[in-house]
């Protein structure tokens, strides 16, 4: 993922576009998917990301599917990852470094 602006927290999409853009509340919501309102909060005020429990949960309460959350989440975590690794200091293992012979 070569880009240089950072993907949008999936906490910011369902505060704005499944949230605001329905007039629920983080309460209303929380309870009705069945978790606690900590939890969701830290959600959507980006704290904490989605796991794939919470993508199947929001995946029913808004009709979408599990996988489109579940993508909001990794593209997050994995710009991030590229930004943070550094990659001039990995070593690169060829199918010939391993030390295996092939028959």
């Amino acid at each position: 993922m070569k880009r240089n602006l950072a993907p949008v927290h999936p906490g910011e999409i369902l505060r704005e576009e499944y949230l605001k853009a329905r007039n629920l509340t983080v309460t209303e919501v929380a309870k009705g998917i069945g978790i606690a309102r900590a939890n969701l909060s830290a959600v959507v005020n980006e704290r904490a990301g989605i796991s794939p429990e919470l993508a199947v949960k929001l995946s029913e309460a808004f009709g979408n599917t599990a996988q489109f959350w579940m993508n909001l989440q990794k593209n997050y975590e994995l710009w991030h990852a590229e930004k943070k690794v550094n990659r001039s200091v990995i070593r690169h293992f060829s199918q010939f470094d391993s030390g295996l012979q092939v028959l």
